[in-house]
């Protein structure tokens, strides 16, 4: 056995079961021997992304791994993995490397150096002695705190050579250690709640790989406080929920802008609170508890009045427990002034955007085909995401998540063509539920032929293309390059491509066929095809954004 079989098992070990990778190392070879399935993708990125969708699907139970080639390879793929780490998803990436002899030669690209600014920990098995120490590291390091990618460098003269005898037997898979915050924090946490004269919860993406989602609604109930999730948390509390002011991209729904601005307290949970042009800010002038597993996160962005560091779930039980004792094993009453409040909050805003999604127009209005969406998938049982730009703020707003890990909202970095990969790790995570990407033209260019390899792949997946032939909303950014020389206008029969590709592809002009495609396409993803729907749309500069409501009088 050499280090690569011994990778191999540890792998295995870890419940590794596929291998994205491109184009070629020799821990392919490895992997299939072991029975784990390598499947090679069109290029790095889209790889890296259906690794990241998987492991944002299972939690990091496993732990989406990626294999890449020496050289090239290794350059190509640092996008994938910045990407990953700006939305602190765990991976765990595995490069083939130059050689002990030469990896920090030039022109040879040393990964472990160049990869330590996005990545949790960047390493480089120079001792065949240290494989199972280094994959185990690794694996540890992915889930532990903030989740992140890690990179293992493999060098080919070390990897090549025979490995101590008993090494795959007493490799040990690591597992991920969790904390909870002191009982006087916790105390001091419910009792800010209870004074509170309108609290509201902030929920991230923490929420949903700490597995919490049901203890987040079962403090909500009891504490009767409305609850908004953050666009990579969205799913994590259900939208049709009495309680759901919905999620917050720097679209929302108005009643997230409502309760954000009128809020005295704010407790934030299982998110870093990190401030981007992408997400609404917290407006100055909340009493701020912030709880997430990584400390560093805690009075980062913003001053918190109270830390907690903990896992999500931990947290919300020992919040729950003495919620209890203080208030009873019921909670308080239903506050239904609050529930009537956000129920006619929401009624307000659907009215004020009810012409946009209920539109006949043609070309067709992006919120039409959102409208489509919601009404005709089965929200409790498909996975939806959506890509960068425009059709990320339009649709996030506005589609009901329902169920945990239901949606896969991102954004902090914004990488065309991420959606098409995403879903694809999302189908192999869960082969029985309805996976649909929603992307605009100028994203389905990035990666769209990836969909050959779904098909290849046997992942049926449904991607909707809303085809404007512009990018959204840059005939305002760059006016005269537009006029004189249409820089930001594209072409082309996207659905011709995905039928070449193997798919069963659908264009459509007419908003009335909007519903029979999606129906057709769950159709054909049920019989094992994977479907491409193009919709040609015109360019809707609007958004669900209600700035004003952020500092009110």
């Amino acid at each position: 056995m050499n280090g690569y079989d011994l990778i191999a098992h540890c792998l295995k070990a870890e419940g590794v079961t596929w291998m994205p990778c491109f184009p070629a190392n020799p821990l392919i070879e490895a992997a299939a021997r072991v029975g784990i399935r390598p499947l090679v993708f069109r290029q790095e990125r889209g790889a890296i992304n259906a690794a990241d969708g998987y492991s944002r699907q299972t939690r990091g139970q496993p732990v989406g791994v990626f294999a890449s080639q020496s050289g090239p390879g290794v350059e190509n793929s640092f996008g994938g993995i910045a990407q990953a780490w700006g939305e602190a998803v765990p991976l765990v990436f595995l490069p083939g490397g130059s050689g002990l002899g030469s990896y920090d030669v030039r022109p040879n690209f040393s990964a472990a150096r160049n990869y330590a600014s996005v990545t949790k920990l960047a390493l480089s098995i120079d001792r065949s002695d240290r494989v199972g120490t280094q994959i185990r590291r690794a694996f540890h390091t992915a889930r532990q705190g903030r989740p992140g990618p890690v990179l293992v460098e493999m060098h080919g003269d070390v990897l090549g050579q025979e490995v101590p005898e008993g090494a795959a037997e007493r490799y040990r898979p690591s597992t991920t250690m969790r904390s909870v915050p002191s009982r006087g924090d916790i105390r001091d946490a419910v009792e800010a709640l209870l004074n509170a004269r309108r609290p509201v919860i902030w929920a991230g993406q923490g929420v949903l790989y700490a597995d919490a989602c049901a203890e987040l609604r079962t403090f909500a109930e009891l504490a009767q406080i409305p609850v908004i999730t953050t666009m990579q948390g969205k799913s994590a509390f259900p939208d049709d929920h009495p309680l759901a002011l919905g999620s917050a991209n720097r679209t929302a729904p108005k009643a997230v802008f409502k309760w954000l601005g009128a809020a005295d307290t704010v407790l934030a949970i299982g998110s870093g609170l990190t401030r981007t042009v992408f997400g609404l800010p917290i407006p100055d002038g909340k009493f701020l508890i912030h709880s997430n597993a990584n400390a560093e996160d805690i009075n980062k962005d913003y001053a918190a009045d109270l830390g907690l560091v903990g896992d999500a779930r931990l947290t919300l039980e020992a919040m729950i427990d003495e919620l209890r004792a203080r208030v009873g094993e019921d909670g308080r009453p239903e506050d239904t002034r609050t529930v009537e409040e956000i129920a006619a909050t929401h009624r307000e805003w659907l009215a004020e955007w009810a012409a946009l999604l209920n539109s006949d127009e043609v070309p067709i209005n992006p919120y039409r085909v959102i409208h489509e969406i919601n009404r005709h998938v089965d929200h409790a049982g498909s996975v939806l995401t959506h890509d960068a730009g425009n059709p990320r703020d339009q649709i996030m707003p506005f589609y009901r998540a329902s169920a945990p890990g239901g949606y896969i909202g991102w954004g902090k970095t914004t990488h065309l063509g991420y959606g098409i990969p995403l879903a694809i790790g999302a189908k192999m995570a869960h082969p029985d539920r309805f996976c649909l990407n929603f992307m605009g033209d100028l994203a389905f260019g990035h990666t769209g032929l990836e969909l050959e390899t779904a098909v290849r792949a046997g992942l049926p997946i449904t991607t909707v293309v809303i085809n404007n032939r512009t990018m959204g909303g840059y005939d305002e950014k760059m006016p005269v390059a537009m006029e004189q020389y249409g820089v930001g206008n594209q072409s082309g029969d996207y659905a011709g491509v995905a039928k070449a590709l193997g798919a069963r592809s659908i264009r459509i002009n007419e908003p009335n066929r909007i519903g029979p495609a999606l129906r057709s396409a769950m159709r054909a993803n049920a019989e094992g095809q994977v479907a491409m729907i193009e919709i040609a749309t015109r360019q809707e500069t609007r958004f669900s954004t209600y700035p004003g409501l952020l500092t009110p009088a």
